[in-house]
């Protein structure tokens, strides 16, 4: 199995500087992944590293917490999108899940997904490890009513990360037609693998280079 092209190469950490994004857009261009996923603040410089590769430029929303109003996020995916990025993804607001108000979570990713105007793939963070099975069914359901392209298992940032059962159960839900992405975690071929078999068809991931070597 080629898992490159799964993989989405990510470094979200707050104290990543230039330095570290460039090293890891190297190491993107060197594997081939399916994109470099960074904080909005190198979006331009990421599009531009990334230039003619074929490697996609992808920023996180309203992240780690997804406790912004609809409308900071909604400004801050455009942001992005002038400034080069080719996917999103968003977190929703876990709080207001929690407590059932599935009306707002589902403007709030309609926000996105309309200020992106179709010029970028968006990809709804549901935070797993925070839901009960119910609230992940509905927080997925929430996504699709609201047009995004992707469901996504975690943050990397919260108590736990992605899980085979978790994808599965994303995947039951959305079917076939929409993505599901699993981050959180893994760090080896067999965990990777774990998870697409589970249904996941993007893998979120600091360390690619041990996931694609094995």
């Amino acid at each position: 199995m080629q898992l490159n092209k799964y993989i989405d190469h990510t470094l979200l950490k707050p104290e990543a500087t230039h330095a570290d994004i460039h090293r890891v857009c190297e190491e993107a261009k060197a594997y081939q992944t399916a994109s470099v996923c960074v904080n909005p603040i190198f979006a331009s410089y990421v599009a531009q590293e990334l230039k003619g590769t074929g490697i996609k430029t992808c920023c996180v929303v309203g992240f780690p917490l997804g406790a912004t109003p609809s409308v900071m996020k909604a400004a801050e995916a455009k942001l992005c999108v002038q400034n080069g990025a080719e996917e999103i993804d968003m977190v929703i607001p876990v709080g207001f899940a929690r407590e059932g108000d599935w009306d707002y979570v589902e403007k709030d990713i309609a926000a996105v997904v309309q200020a992106v105007e179709g010029k970028a793939i968006v990809k709804v963070i549901i935070e797993t490890c925070l839901l009960t099975e119910e609230q992940k069914v509905q927080a997925c359901r929430c996504a699709q009513r609201a047009g995004a392209d992707f469901v996504k298992t975690s943050t990397g940032f919260s108590t736990a990360g992605a899980t085979a059962e978790d994808v599965a159960l994303m995947r039951k839900t959305v079917g076939p037609q929409m993505g599901v992405k699993a981050a959180g975690g893994i760090r080896s071929r067999q965990a990777a693998e774990a998870m697409i078999a589970a249904g996941a068809t993007r893998i979120g991931a600091s360390s690619s280079k041990a996931i694609i070597e094995g």
